[in-house]
């Protein structure tokens, strides 16, 4: 989109796409760039801008490439579910790692909770729970009953919001709801696997009635981290890195060493236990199977 609203087609220049870039996508949705038009009537993106901040993950094909989800957002809200499909906790955990990284404030949204019975329910307060200790406001929505809608036009007004999660979780069908008009793709969930279908296939920004815009991303199932070291991983957690000046130990992994904080509030119950041992899988390195397990670590999980 042009300064003056207009839309215009345009290609990147080779340069840029050659540039050495380990991403798959040089240009992200939502990225600022200067275009010129050429002589056909075509326009050419020649420089990228400056990114006030970006979402990054590790290509779930290409291991050792990674994507650009969108840059230059307000705030990224994850789309969650605890049916149909289920989100998995392991996903969650390391999105809002990321989103913690790269300094995108982050709010989860609960959608579908009119599919939830009574042991969806308490799951769902089990989540509301340990990441509302964390800091991340959570909201609960249904985009069937209406139920919550209000409160999540008023969460995105006037700003860049991306709608992240797997696939399924209804990120399309809320769009729709929230914006009349939008009319995105929406499939219905497989009966035999339970999981969602990709209906947006790449990452669209819509603009807003109410000011700002929403950019709509295909399902993501894995959530392969970018260049997180060790020793920095707590500091993605809030409510884990608040806890460290109470270890014994300047430097504590939280995992082995004795007289560390954070393990004693995971054994006496004051830290979310799916919250701790998503931190440890982060923290051993595990690759991106950890975060394909159909349950991964459910909140009475013993592993």
């Amino acid at each position: 989109m042009l300064d003056d609203g207009n839309k215009v087609d345009a290609r990147l220049r080779g340069a840029l796409r050659l540039a050495g870039s380990k991403s798959t996508n040089p240009v992200a949705v939502g990225d600022k760039v200067m275009a010129k038009p050429e002589v056909d009537g075509r326009w050419v993106i020649h420089e990228i801008l400056s990114r006030s901040n970006h979402l990054i993950r590790r290509s779930v094909n290409l291991s050792k490439r990674t994507q650009v989800i969108a840059a230059n957002m307000d705030q990224a809200v994850l789309i969650c579910t605890i049916a149909e499909p289920k989100t998995l906790y392991g996903f969650m955990d390391r999105f809002l790692a990321t989103t913690e990284a790269y300094d995108i404030p982050a709010v989860i949204v609960f959608n579908k909770i009119d599919l939830c019975g009574e042991a969806a329910m308490e799951e769902l307060q089990y989540r509301e729970a340990a990441y509302g200790a964390a800091g991340y406001p959570c909201l609960r929505v249904s985009a069937v009953t209406g139920e919550g809608l209000e409160a999540m036009v008023d969460l995105l007004r006037g700003k860049v919001s991306l709608l992240s999660g797997h696939s399924g979780v209804g990120k399309s069908t809320l769009a729709n709801a929230i914006q009349p008009g939008l009319d995105l793709r929406t499939t219905e969930i497989s009966a035999a696997h339970g999981q969602g279908l990709h209906t947006t296939t790449f990452a669209q920004m819509h603009p807003l009635d109410v000011g700002g815009y929403v950019i709509d991303t295909p399902g993501i199932r894995g959530f392969g981290l970018v260049n997180m070291e060790s020793a920095e991983i707590s500091h993605y957690f809030p409510e884990i890195f608040a806890m460290k000046d109470d270890c014994k130990f300047s430097n504590c992994l939280h995992a082995e060493e004795p007289s560390c904080a954070v393990r004693s509030a995971a054994e006496e119950g004051k830290l979310a236990p799916t919250r701790y041992r998503s931190y440890l899988s982060m923290l051993s390195g595990d690759e991106l199977d950890e975060v394909y397990r159909q349950d991964h670590h459910g909140p009475d999980s013993g592993s």
